[in-house]
């Protein structure tokens, strides 16, 4: 069986994209999922990448249109400057690990309510009542947005740092086993072909 990495950004607007896609893969192939929030602006400091905002205009014009053709791509819609962005992704990340660590709840459900509620709902996914929401969309409690914010802060730094020992420098960013490679929601049917035996 299989075990997938999902290394990831609450903010990010292609993890936003990768809807739940992924999850459909790891049911229909057998596979197990960790999923991993971190620090993307931390991530691509650490991997030679450079934060949206940073990079040459030419190409923040390409990714805004990008973003725009891979939404209308995956039938998703999309606020290509939201109006919270770029927000702290720690709260929503911490809430997230919490629930993981909780269980009960739908995880792929609770990705896609918070980076949803950022890319194509406008709100700001830092607040405590956005999080409760998606929380108790995906089935959790609601009361995890408070709960072990101590330990959510420790996993998330040291999924930074194992993303960064593993060799990831975006997200979404999926590696199956220690060892294969996805970067992008748009190398989803890629690893797909890979869980079914194709090199």
């Amino acid at each position: 069986m299989a075990h997938i990495d999902y290394y990831f950004a609450t903010i990010s607007p292609n993890t936003y994209l990768a809807g739940l896609r992924m999850e459909e893969v790891v049911a229909k192939r057998g596979a197990t999922l960790t999923y991993k929030p971190l620090d993307i602006m931390g991530l691509f400091g650490r991997t030679g990448g450079i934060p949206p905002g940073q990079r040459h205009e030419s190409r923040q014009a390409y990714r805004f249109q990008e973003i725009r053709r891979q939404a209308v791509k995956v039938g998703l819609p999309i606020h290509v400057k939201p109006m919270f962005w770029p927000t702290n992704p720690a709260p929503s990340s911490y809430a997230l690990i919490a629930a993981q660590k909780a269980g009960g709840g739908d995880l792929g459900q609770l990705v896609f309510a918070l980076t949803r509620a950022c890319w194509a709902e406008q709100k700001n996914i830092a607040e405590d009542d956005v999080i409760r929401a998606a929380l108790e969309e995906a089935g959790f409690a609601g009361d995890l947005v408070n709960s072990g914010m101590l330990a959510g802060a420790e996993e998330y730094a040291h999924n930074l740092e194992d993303a960064v020992a593993a060799g990831a420098f975006g997200a979404p960013f999926y590696i199956v086993d220690g060892a294969e490679h996805f970067w992008g929601q748009d190398r989803i049917e890629d690893l797909d072909l890979f869980l079914a035996g194709h090199p």
